[in-house]
């Protein structure tokens, strides 16, 4: 009898175990899914224009050089010389300056590489008004997995959807076991200073059940020679959800001949 108890309390304790494991990624869809359909989030994402050498006008008039679905036909001109935005005088500086707020868009100055351009948000926007939810694997412990870290710091070439590849920092790369077979990811870090690393990988599921281009997800940083990877937490880059977006796509080191039957799959379809 006491052998069945506490045969019963460990099935318990498992069971508590793997509860506790599926609330942490149900409550990881739950809040991705609400970072996505906030106000400014990527699915408001509603145009994106590179600026040209001197005057770019901006506003709802369709002849305007940066087009707006909102706010007044002519809302103003930034100035684009030598690489540097001004409006009305005063600088803007890529990738950190406060949102401008013309009519209910926001309109942000970005870098990549050598372009220079204007990211809007729209809450109006189609992609948010006629979001439908995402679709995920089932959840499966199987997909977190420890892996070996090995430290090798390099610089590799990391391609966006625009057609530039610039140099990212990764500071070494997972080794790890999974469906039988050896694999390896490299992650990068996304600015200096950054707490996580970055993944952007693709899988034998791409192109099937999931996006074609590949998918991201984070980890904390290594620890006593470990890193833990967790695939349930994969998910779909802003390419999937608008055009305007300028995605990363997997580095060579990445593209894994395994299938990951977690996280994220295809969005759209429905």
């Amino acid at each position: 009898m006491i052998r069945r108890a506490f045969c019963l309390l460990l099935g318990a304790g498992a069971l508590l175990a793997v509860s506790m494991y599926e609330s942490e990624i149900l409550k990881w869809r739950q809040d991705r899914e609400a970072s996505l359909k906030a106000p400014d989030g990527w699915l408001s994402l509603a145009g994106l224009s590179w600026f040209h050498e001197g005057a770019n006008s901006f506003g709802k008039d369709p002849a305007c050089d940066i087009p707006l679905p909102d706010g007044p036909g002519h809302a103003g001109v930034f100035q684009f010389h030598g690489g540097k935005v001004t409006l009305d005088g005063r600088e803007i500086k890529p990738n950190s300056s406060e949102p401008i707020k013309i009519g209910r868009v926001n309109l942000s100055v970005i870098r990549r590489s050598d372009k220079v351009g204007i990211r809007v948000k729209d809450p109006d926007g189609e992609a948010r008004r006629n979001f439908h939810g995402l679709e995920s694997f089932p959840i499966n412990e199987q997909y977190r997995v420890t892996a070996r870290w090995v430290a090798e710091p390099r610089d590799i070439p990391i391609l966006n959807v625009i057609g530039q590849t610039s140099p990212s920092p990764s500071p070494g790369y997972a080794a790890f076991k999974l469906n039988g077979q050896d694999l390896k990811l490299r992650p990068i870090i996304e600015e200096p200073g950054a707490k996580e690393l970055f993944y952007i990988f693709r899988d034998q599921t791409a192109g099937k059940e999931t996006y074609g281009a590949g998918r991201f997800f984070y980890s904390e940083m290594p620890h006593d020679g470990t890193v833990v990877l967790d695939f349930n937490k994969a998910y779909n880059p802003p390419c999937v959800f608008t055009p305007y977006a300028t995605c990363p796509l997997p580095p060579v080191e990445n593209r894994l001949a395994v299938r990951i039957e977690a996280g994220e799959k295809k969005y759209g379809e429905h």
